[in-house]
Formats: structure tokens, C-alpha cells, sequence
């Protein structure tokens, strides 16, 4: 059979989540993917455990030009939803931080779940099948594929964005997007490590492996969170996040001392207290010893504490807690997490996710202009909008 009521190309998150949803509804649903195994993103995320969803998800954790667009999905697919779905399979979920939910071992569970969920829908997979073209009309959707025409009344686009090309991840849905006249909002890197230059390359390089907690702030964004040293630049949680905001050009400003919060006035007491300690040996007590080592060569203050006036102790809490560096870029799609921007959400209903000119073509997931903050909200966004979907279908 050649003829569906819905093809779904992309078994990703997004896209098993909807065919699954739309087979229990009695639809007959093909699952297309070009690759050869499905879920290969779930399957790496959250460092090989998955965080697949944060119990504490709301609108104001994502990002988009059309920050309304996301609320109908998150509010008829809750994180309870899918927490129910995992446990039902005997998955137990664990809290790594908090709202954060996190396969005990491995994300493999995960994938088997949506399969299985998928197989007991009456969902047919065939994977290692690429799609050539797609025609929408008003009759239906033809598509040609390297096994053949495929017929469909409705059509869902879950093809994800440009992130981890090494997984399988193309540009297919901006393809189709723009084929059927929606704008696409340039896509980059988001939720990924942040290189530099040189000098600032090589002294990361020299302390590649240190990690410290931190406030970073880039644009609009401040998180705090572990920021990490690399042989390329910086990473780590604080780093990711504020990446989602980095355009070239822009400073990010890192806290060291995010606990201390009168630093000036602490330096002054440590003075006091110990007038011929360094400040390295001070920052050594609330630092890692090669990043204290590192900071107070950076600052040019290998001097006794006591020889330091009260402005250039200032002027030294003022460059801990508010140290600046430009960063050159970014590590790019190969190590991304996501794609900021894609398609312009604006041509697309909140409610069904079909484009409003062309009711029989569906875009969800990480296609869209809707990027998750770090932490389990992409997953949820993916559940969501491929639930949501799956009820118009």
C-alpha cells in the first residue's frame, strides 16, 4: 500500500512521538527517515542518558519570534504526560537536577519506548529512504522517494534542524519550507561551546579540563552554572545557555565568585585579616588552584594583599566578578545541541502545526523557530508539538 492518511518524515523525537499519537487515533501512518537507525539524536543526548523532559517547562524557557506559539502545545502536552508514558514502560526516571529527568543508564529505553508505542499504533517505519520531492496540493501529498512514490492526505515535516550533521541531520524542512513559500529565519548553532582567539586559545588550552561554578551573562542572558575550560575555548552549562544568545562580536561577562556577593568589601576583610597573602592564594581557597593560579596572572596581581589600596581592590573585584572575553565564535553544527531560529512560526498554526495556506503540510519539532533553554526542554517541546499535531491529523 502506497496510500496513507499521514506520512511523517523524520523519526526523531518530534516525529515518532506524532506517529505514534496519530496511529492511535486510527490513522495509517508511514514513517519515513533517511538514516539507518531511528532516534540517533535521542540516543546521544544528556551525555548518552537522555534528559527528556524538565517537570519545570513553561513558555518563558524557549526561544522564538513568536513567543506565543508555543503555549498551546506545552499546555496539552505536559512533562507529567510523558513522565506517565515512561513509567509505564518501567523506565524510572531520575532527577539529576532539579525538574531535569534523566534515564537511569542510557537513553536506549527511551527509543525503544517510542518504537514500541509506534508498532503497537499500527505505524509503518521504513527507514534508509530518502525523499527526492514533495508535491502538496489540494487533493493530497505526493512525494518521491528512493523506494518509490508515496501517497498521503496529510503530510508532517519533523526533520529536526542543522544540529549534529554526523547523525543525519540535513536541511530538509527548510527545503520544503521554502518550496511552499514560508520564510525561514536563518538558522545557527545554539547550546554549544564557545571558541577564542589567541592569546586567550592558548591560556584555556593550559587549563583545558578545569570546571568552576559561575554566573555567565551574554545579551539578555544570565545563568548560572558550571562553566568549563577547553583546549578550544569555553564550555560547560553557564557557557552552553549564553551561547543561545551570542552574536558575533558580542562579550560574555563571567562572575567566578558567584557566592560571594560583596566582593570588594570581602577583599578588603581578607586584607586584613592576612596582609601578606596573594591574592591567588585567596581566590585558591574558593577556586580551583590552576584557575586561581591562572586568574591572578590574567589580572596582574601576583602582589601581597597589603600592598593594594582600596581602588585597586575594587578595581580587581570589579574584573573577577565581572570578567570579560570576547569569544571568536562558535564550535558550529557539529557539536550544537540545537538550531536557533528555522521556520517562521508565524505562517504555522499553534494548534494543528499545518501551514495556514497549505492545510495538508505540517512542520513540528526542532524545524520550527522554537529553541529550547538547556536542561530537557527540547524534548519537551518535540513531545509536545508532535502530540499536538497528531490530534489535527
Amino acid at each position: 500500500m502506497n496510500h496513507w492518511d499521514v506520512v511523517i518524515v523524520g523519526a526523531g523525537a518530534a516525529g515518532m512521538m506524532c506517529a505514534l499519537q496519530a496511529g492511535y487515533r486510527g490513522r495509517r501512518v508511514l514513517l519515513l527517515d533517511h538514516v539507518k537507525r531511528p532516534g540517533k539524536k535521542i540516543l546521544m543526548s544528556g551525555g548518552g542518558r537522555c534528559n527528556f523532559t524538565n517537570m519545570a517547562t513553561t513558555p518563558n524557557h524557549f526561544f522564538s519570534r513568536n513567543p506565543h506559539f508555543v503555549i498551546s502545545a506545552l499546555k496539552r502536552y505536559t512533562p507529567l504526560d510523558f513522565v506517565e508514558m515512561v513509567e509505564r514502560h518501567g523506565i524510572e526516571p531520575i532527577e539529576k537536577a532539579p525538574g531535569q529527568l534523566f534515564c537511569a543508564d542510557s537513553s536506549q529505553p527511551i527509543v525503544d519506548m517510542l518504537l514500541t508505542e509506534c508498532q503497537w499504533a499500527g505505524v509503518e517505519l521504513r527507514l534508509s529512504t530518502a525523499i527526492e520531492h514533495v508535491d502538496a496540493g489540494e487533493e493530497g501529498v505526493a512525494l518521491s522517494t528512493s523506494s518509490g512514490r508515496v501517497l498521503a492526505d496529510r503530510l508532517v515535516v519533523a526533520t529536526g534542524g542543522l544540529s549534529i550533521p554526523t547523525l543525519g541531520a540535513t536541511g530538509f524542512a527548510y527545503d520544503v519550507a521554502r518550496q511552499y513559500g514560508l520564510d525561514v529565519i536563518t538558522p545557527r548553532p545554539a547550546l554549544v561551546p564557545l571558541t577564542l582567539d589567541m592569546p586567550w586559545k592558548e591560556r584555556m588550552a593550559a587549563l583545558s579540563g578545569v570546571s568552576a561554578s559561575t554566573i555567565v551573562r551574554c545579551g539578555d542572558g544570565r545563568y548560572r552554572d558550571a562553566t568549563l575550560l577547553t583546549h578550544r575555548g569555553l564550555s560547560g552549562p553557564a557557557i552552553l545557555q549564553a551561547s543561545s544568545h551570542w552574536q558575533g562580536g558580542d562579550d560574555v561577562h563571567i562572575n567566578w565568585l558567584p557566592d560571594v556577593d560583596d566582593l570588594f568589601t570581602t577583599l578588603k576583610g581578607a586584607r586584613q585579616d592576612m596582609p601578606k597573602r596573594t591574592l591567588g592564594g585567596w581566590l585558591g581557597e574558593h577556586l580551583p588552584k590552576r584557575l586561581a593560579q591562572a586568574l591572578e596572572e590574567w589580572l596582574g596581581c601576583s602582589k601581597s594583599m597589603a600592598d593594594y589600596n582600596n581602588r585597586a581592590l575594587e578595581a580587581l573585584a570589579r574584573q573577577i566578578s565581572n570578567f570579560t572575553i570576547k569569544p571568536a565564535g562558535t564550535e558550529g553544527w557539529r557539536t550544537a545541541e540545537v538550531t536557533m531560529g528555522g521556520i517562521d512560526t508565524r505562517a504555522i498554526s499553534s494548534k494543528s502545526f499545518a501551514v495556514q495556506h497549505q492545510p495538508r503540510l505540517h512542520f513540528i519539532g526542532e524545524a520550527l523557530d522554537v529553541t529550547g533553554q538547556l536542561g530537557g526542554f527540547n524534548f519537551q517541546w518535540a513531545w509536545a508539538s508532535g502530540y499536538a499535531c497528531a490530534q489535527a491529523l
